[in-house]
């Protein structure tokens, strides 16, 4: 027990220790003032398509019907839904800082953290690899959607909007294309796949780095800003795994391993997609950032307290 809560540990240095070379090169200018977006672009248009692409189309979508999924999918829903009455109602916040601060509230670190805290912790990834294809394949998307009618208001184009958004929006359109050929059961050749793993590669980095810079200029927030983030937080790393525990348990009848794996997933923090969402679209990067790096920092305690109360 105690070694794996460790480990579980051990699994957030990477993260911490990107986002602080990011965050020195952001306070020393060392690449300009301008390499945050620019490495945010990258990471958005090149390297998470390009990682997304290979993701999907090394999936089965047929795991979606699994008891536990319909559990996580049930919690991330409803916690997102909240996020979006509270921000909308309490916060007064615009449709598309709406999309983004309920993403926040909602989206789980299924890849870069989820997986290694799933191999130290759960002793088996295939949990959390199907949670990664039900939010690329419907959550991303949704989210997109979202945040694109918000910051581009107008009634009379929604619809073309919503219906071009995978030709427009690379992370939708590689995953697309990702879904596409696993439905085919095409098996893509090394020349295609080796340069796509390579660009697939940098998206993590690139998006921790990016965070780790835009630190350097971050604005202290006010009172209600702090509410804000303290709301969305709990919601993150408190409210979705109670909730994945009261349905996996009492409504689906988990227990066990099951229940662990899907109580701990939901707890994951924020994934840092949203800061990259924000920063694409320019809304609100303050809140996703700090969204992303408190929720990271409680997780390292609430992981801690769901792997010692549910492994026993």
């Amino acid at each position: 027990m105690t070694s794996g809560v460790l480990a579980g540990f051990l699994a957030f240095l990477p993260i911490w220790a990107i986002t602080g070379v990011g965050w020195a090169a952001g306070r020393y200018e060392v690449l300009g003032p301008h390499a945050p977006s620019v490495l945010g672009r990258f990471a958005f248009t090149f390297a998470m398509p390009a990682l997304l692409f290979l993701t999907m189309a090394r999936s089965r979508p047929a795991d979606l019907v699994r008891p536990g999924v319909l559990v996580f999918a049930l919690s991330l829903l409803s916690v997102f839904a909240v996020a979006q009455v509270l921000t909308h109602r309490v916060f007064r916040r615009g449709p598309g800082d709406r999309a983004i601060a309920s993403m926040a509230a909602a989206h789980v670190n299924s890849a870069n953290l989820g997986i290694p805290v799933a191999i130290h912790v759960l002793k088996d990834t295939s949990f959390v690899v199907t949670v990664a294809l039900f939010q690329t394949l419907l959550v991303t998307p949704l989210i997109l959607v979202l945040i694109d009618l918000g910051v581009r208001p107008d009634s009379e184009g929604r619809l073309r909007r919503m219906v071009s958004l995978p030709l427009r929006n690379p992370i939708v359109a590689a995953s697309a294309g990702g879904l596409a050929v696993s439905a085919l059961g095409l098996r893509l050749p090394a020349p295609v796949v080796d340069p796509l793993q390579l660009l697939g590669g940098a998206a993590v980095p690139a998006a921790l780095f990016a965070l780790g810079m835009s630190l350097h200029s971050r604005t202290r927030p006010d009172a209600e800003g702090r509410a804000e983030r303290r709301v969305l937080v709990a919601l993150k790393v408190v409210a979705q795994p109670a909730l994945a525990y009261a349905v996996g348990r009492w409504v689906f009848g988990l227990d066990g391993h099951a229940l662990l794996s899907v109580v701990l997933v939901a707890g994951l923090p924020t994934a840092q997609n949203a800061f990259l969402f924000a920063s694409e679209y320019r809304l609100d990067t303050d809140l996703a950032r700090d969204t992303v790096l408190l929720s990271t920092v409680c997780s390292m305690v609430s992981l801690s307290v769901i792997t010692w109360l549910l492994a026993a």
